[in-house]
């Protein structure tokens, strides 16, 4: 049978945060990741942060040029959603961990992604508009 301390050590270990806490000692997305690792939180943060700007440029970007099959598009259409969401989910589910840093990384990667899918997109309209106009 094993001794009441060790239960109270594992209780420890599982115990979740309920409220925005600052420090490495997070669980975001996997049992065990980052493991109390500064170097491995470092990658948590990176790893939301990218998955959070690639939700913003996914949902943002034309990716269909007029002409396409209304079959393919459909079958594009639905792969870019389907990775759109899994990404959503994933960046909800480590921002439930109630990290401070993780939170953090995902409302930048949000907005810089924004930023950079409505650049690319502000920029392939102007260039529309000046091919346009020298005609």
């Amino acid at each position: 049978m094993p001794s009441m301390s060790n239960d109270t050590n594992n209780m420890k270990k599982t115990i979740m945060h309920s409220s925005l806490y600052w420090g490495k000692d997070a669980i975001v997305l996997f049992p065990r990741w980052p493991e109390n690792s500064v170097g491995m939180y470092i990658l948590a943060l990176i790893f939301v942060f990218f998955l959070a700007m690639a939700i913003e440029v996914l949902s943002n970007q034309p990716l269909l040029k007029p002409g396409t099959s209304p079959l393919v598009g459909g079958l594009i259409q639905t792969s870019v959603h389907l990775f759109r969401i899994s990404f959503v989910y994933m960046v909800m589910l480590a921002v439930m961990s109630f990290n401070a840093g993780i939170f953090i990384a995902a409302v930048v990667g949000h907005s810089l992604g924004f930023f950079v899918a409505k650049f690319r997109a502000l920029a392939v309209a102007n260039r529309e508009d000046k091919g346009s106009s020298s005609i």
